[in-house]
């Protein structure tokens, strides 16, 4: 049985950062749900009331023989404004705070010398606000937030919000993609 990586990503809504990583080669699955926060078993409508503490955050799963935790941070950085505090475009409360969560020293070490990196690169002239924390707990999401820019091509937020990322993703890193 292969041994595979897990790093927690916060970008605003989770069904854009789960859309985007699906179709990244290495990655194995990325699963949309909720991190940290104080409530149990937390729903989705618990979450967007904002008073939770949790954040909506995609699981990412990858074989990192394949792509590394540089390489996915790199993506990551680029496809969400890690300069805005508790928004994302116009979704906007702490559940949608940037963030990486976690898991090892490892992990931490390579989040910290990305985010070094991506402030000495000039890319965003605002400071970088993205939350970086150790994971205390994930939930899963309910199912319906699973797969949702595929099951969901037409609804309008995956038209506006999404496809443009999906496109951003495919101009930059087109040597990542799944074929």
């Amino acid at each position: 049985m292969q041994n595979y990586d897990k790093i927690i990503l916060g970008g605003g809504c989770f069904w854009c950062i789960e859309a985007v990583f699906c179709d990244i080669k290495g990655v194995i699955s990325s699963i949309s749900g909720y991190a940290n926060g104080q409530t149990l078993n937390p729903t989705y409508k618990q979450v967007c009331g904002g008073d939770t503490g949790h954040n909506e955050v995609v699981e990412i799963t990858y074989d990192s023989s394949i792509i590394n935790l540089s390489e996915i941070l790199e993506i990551f950085w680029h496809l969400h404004d890690p300069t805005t505090l508790n928004r994302q475009g116009a979704d906007v409360g702490s559940q949608y705070r940037s963030a990486i969560y976690y898991t090892n020293q490892e992990d931490l070490e390579t989040v910290l010398k990305s985010k070094v990196e991506l402030e000495k690169s000039g890319d965003y002239s605002d400071p970088i606000v993205t939350e970086i924390e150790p994971l205390d707990v994930f939930y899963k999401a309910e199912d319906y937030h699973q797969n949702y820019f595929k099951n969901n091509p037409n609804q309008g937020y995956c038209q506006v919000v999404i496809n443009p990322k999906i496109a951003k993703l495919r101009q930059k890193y087109l040597n990542k993609i799944k074929e």
